[in-house]
C-alpha cells in the first residue's frame, strides 16, 4: 500500500501537470486564434483597400480631362492675350463659373505665364482667386513647363483641402498660361468614411511626406505618420503644401514604418480616449501619389478570445478528466481484478472448508436422527418386550405340548402344534424386521415411497405401544396409490415419532384416540390427530425448535425439529394446530410424485 505521503505527492504532480497543461492550451489556443483572426482581418483589409482605392480613382479621374479640354477652348487664349480687356476678362470669369457648377469642381482659374490668376470661378467671392500668385504650386510649374500637373495641397486663399488638376494653355506653340481645375476632396473623403463604416474599418490616405490629409477619422487628419524633423517642418511651412494648418504627429507602437504594399502590421495608435489596436494595410495610388491606409480594429478579434479560451480550457479540462478517469478506472479494475482474484480463492478454500463442515453436519445430523430413533425405540422398549414375550410364550406352551403329542404318538395333533409355531415364529421375526429396519442408518437415497406403506410399517412400530396404553387407531388411507420422492425410511421416522408423541399426549386422557388420515390431490397432506390436552398458544411458535421441550413431553427436545428437517428436505412442510373438539393435528404436506410414462 502506498503511503498517505506519497499519494499526496502524487496528487501534487498531477495537479502540477494538469496547470501546465492547462496554460499551455490556452497559449497555444491564443496564438492559434490570434493567428488565424489576423489572416482573417488581412484578407478582408485586401479587398476593402482594393475597393476603396477604386473608388478614390473613379472619384478623381472624372475631372482628369477636364482641364485638358477647357485648354483647347478659345476664351482662354483671347483672355490670356487681353487680360487688361475688362469685358473679356467679365466674360471669362463668367465663363469659369458656369463651368464649375456644370462640372461640380470645387473651383476652376486660369492664371498667366507668371502664375498669377486672371480670371476664376469664384472671382466674385470674398476669398477670390483673382490676382493671387500661384507660381510656387508643383501643379503650376509643371503645366508652364508643357505637362499635365496634379497636385494635393490646403488653398492658401479657401484654406480647403483640395486636389487640383493643372494644363497649359498654348498660342502658336507657345504656353500662354495655366488652366487649373480644383477637386474638393472632403466630399471625396466623406463618401469614403461612408464606405470604411459599412465595412467597420478606418482609413487614411498619406502624402509622399507621410503627412495624413484624409481620413475618417478626424483625430487622425494633419498629422505626421513618422516623427518631425526640424528641417521636414521648415520643408512643409516653405511648400505651403498645407497653407497655415500645424502638423501634429501620430504615435504608433511600434513605430511606424511604410513597407510593400502587401505587408501587414499591428500598430497601436494613441488617441484621445484609449490606445486602439488596428491591423494597417496600405497600398500606392501612382497617379495621384498616394499611400491609401485601410486599419481594421482588432478589437473584436481580442474580444472573441476569451469565451473561446474559456471553451479551449473546458474541452481541455474535460479530456484530461478523462484521461485521470481512466487511468484511475484502469487501476481501480486491475485491483479489482486482483481483489476478486483473492476473494475467489479465498471463497474456494472457504467452499472447501464449508463442504467439510457440511459433511461433518450431516453426519452429525445422521448420528442425532439414529439417536433419536433409538431413543424412541427405548421408549416403545416396555411395549416390544409384552409383543415379543407374548409369541415366545406361547411357543413354549406348543413346544411342550409338541413334545406331549409326539410321546403318545399323536402325530395330528403334533403337526398342527408345529404349524402354529411356525406362524409366531413369522410373526416375531416380522417385528424383530421392522425394528431392525427402522433402527437401521438411512443410506441418504431417495426414490418413489408409497404414503399407505410407510404409514404401516410406522404403525407396526408403535403398535406394541398402542395396545399397552390403550388407544384407539383409526385409519383413513388411500385406497389407490400414492407417492412422494423421499427418503422412506427417515418418512418412517418421522411418522413413528409424531405418533409417539401422540400417545404420550394422551397418558392422561380418559378417551384416547388417534386418528391417522392421507388426502392426495395436487400434494399428499398426512394428519395425525389425537385427542390430548393440545398445544398451548405460547408453545406454537417454538415446538420445533430444537431442545425446547415441556414438562409433559419427555426427551431431549430434538425429535419435532429433526423431523421438521427431514420434510424440509423432501421439498415439504410440517405444521402443528390445536382441533376445536380438542387434542393436536398434525399436517404433514409433500409434493405428489408423478411416475412420468415412458
Amino acid at each position: 500500500m502506498l503511503s498517505f505521503t506519497t499519494i499526496k505527492k502524487r496528487k501534487v504532480l498531477i495537479g502540477i501537470l494538469l496547470l501546465i497543461g492547462l496554460l499551455l492550451t490556452l497559449k497555444a489556443t491564443h496564438w492559434y486564434l490570434l493567428d488565424q483572426g489576423t489572416k482573417r482581418i488581412a484578407q478582408q483589409s485586401e479587398k476593402q483597400i482594393n475597393e476603396l482605392v477604386l473608388f478614390i480613382d473613379n472619384a478623381l479621374a472624372h475631372y482628369e480631362n477636364i482641364p485638358a479640354v477647357l485648354a483647347k477652348n478659345p476664351i482662354l487664349e483671347q483672355g490670356l492675350l487681353d487680360q487688361q480687356n475688362p469685358n473679356t476678362i467679365q466674360k471669362l470669369n463668367a465663363y469659369l463659373s458656369e463651368l464649375q457648377q456644370v462640372t461640380e469642381s470645387s473651383d476652376i482659374y486660369l492664371t498667366d505665364a507668371l502664375g498669377v490668376a486672371i480670371a476664376a470661378s469664384n472671382w466674385d467671392k470674398p476669398n477670390s482667386f483673382v490676382n493671387h500668385d500661384y507660381s510656387f504650386r508643383p501643379y503650376f510649374i509643371e503645366a508652364i513647363s508643357g505637362k499635365s500637373g496634379r497636385y494635393y495641397a490646403v488653398g492658401t486663399s479657401s484654406n480647403k483641402r483640395g486636389f487640383y488638376f493643372a494644363n497649359p494653355v498654348y498660342h502658336k506653340g507657345l504656353v500662354l498660361g495655366v488652366i487649373v481645375v480644383k477637386v474638393d476632396i472632403g466630399l471625396v473623403e466623406q463618401q469614403g468614411s461612408g464606405i470604411a463604416l459599412a465595412s467597420q474599418y478606418e482609413f487614411m490616405i498619406s502624402d509622399p511626406d507621410n503627412i495624413v490629409f484624409l481620413s475618417s477619422v478626424s483625430g487622425w487628419r494633419f498629422n505626421s505618420l513618422t516623427p518631425l524633423s526640424q528641417a521636414k517642418r521648415f520643408a512643409l511651412n516653405s511648400s505651403k503644401r498645407y497653407a497655415n494648418r500645424p502638423i501634429g504627429e501620430l504615435h504608433f507602437a511600434p513605430k511606424f514604418a511604410l513597407g510593400a504594399s502587401n505587408t501587414t502590421q499591428v500598430y497601436q495608435i494613441a488617441s484621445f480616449e484609449e490606445n486602439e489596436k488596428y491591423l494597417e494595410r496600405h497600398q500606392l495610388m501612382p497617379n495621384a501619389n498616394w499611400h491609401v491606409h485601410v486599419l481594421a480594429p482588432m478589437k473584436p478579434l481580442y474580444e472573441s478570445l476569451p469565451p473561446i479560451m474559456l471553451l479551449s480550457a473546458t474541452l481541455y479540462m474535460l479530456f484530461a478528466l478523462f484521461i485521470v478517469y481512466s487511468i484511475e478506472r484502469r487501476k481501480n479494475l486491475l485491483r479489482m481484478r486482483h481483489a476478486q482474484n483473492q476473494l475467489e480463492l479465498r471463497v474456494k478454500e472457504r467452499t472447501i472448508e464449508l463442504e467439510q463442515a457440511n459433511n461433518q453436519l450431516k453426519d452429525t445430523q445422521d448420528e442425532l436422527i439414529q439417536a433419536a430413533k433409538l431413543t424412541v425405540i427405548g421408549s416403545l422398549s416396555a411395549s416390544i418386550n409384552h409383543e415379543l414375550n407374548q409369541p415366545l410364550a406361547a411357543l413354549r406352551s406348543y413346544a411342550q405340548n409338541t413334545q406331549t403329542f409326539i410321546g403318545r404318538n399323536m402325530i395330528d395333533e403334533a403337526s398342527s402344534n408345529i404349524k402354529t409355531m411356525i406362524e409366531l415364529t413369522d410373526r416375531l421375526a416380522d417385528i424383530i424386521g421392522q425394528f431392525k429396519s427402522f433402527t437401521r442408518k438411512s443410506q441418504g437415497k431417495d426414490n418413489a415411497t408409497e404414503i399407505n406403506q410407510s404409514i404401516e410399517q410406522a404403525i407396526t412400530i408403535v403398535q406394541p405401544e398402542l395396545d399397552k396404553q390403550g388407544v384407539k387407531l383409526s385409519l383413513a388411507l388411500l385406497k389407490g396409490k400414492c407417492q412422494i420422492w423421499g427418503d422412506s425410511v427417515r418418512l418412517q421416522q418421522v411418522l413413528v415419532n409424531l405418533i409417539s408423541n401422540a400417545i404420550v399426549a394422551m397418558q392422561l386422557s380418559k378417551n384416547k384416540q388417534l386418528h391417522i388420515a392421507v388426502y392426495c390431490d395436487n400434494k399428499v397432506n398426512i394428519s395425525i390427530q389425537d385427542s390430548g390436552p393440545g398445544v398451548r398458544e405460547s408453545q406454537m411458535s417454538k415446538i420445533f425448535e430444537p431442545y425446547y421441550t415441556t414438562s409433559e413431553r419427555q426427551g431431549l427436545g430434538l425429535g419435532l425439529s429433526i423431523s421438521q428437517r427431514i420434510i424440509e428436505s423432501m421439498q415439504g412442510s410440517i405444521t402443528i394446530e390445536n382441533a376445536q373438539q380438542g387434542g393436536a393435528i398434525f399436517h404433514i404436506i409433500l409434493p405428489l410424485y408423478l411416475r412420468e410414462e415412458m
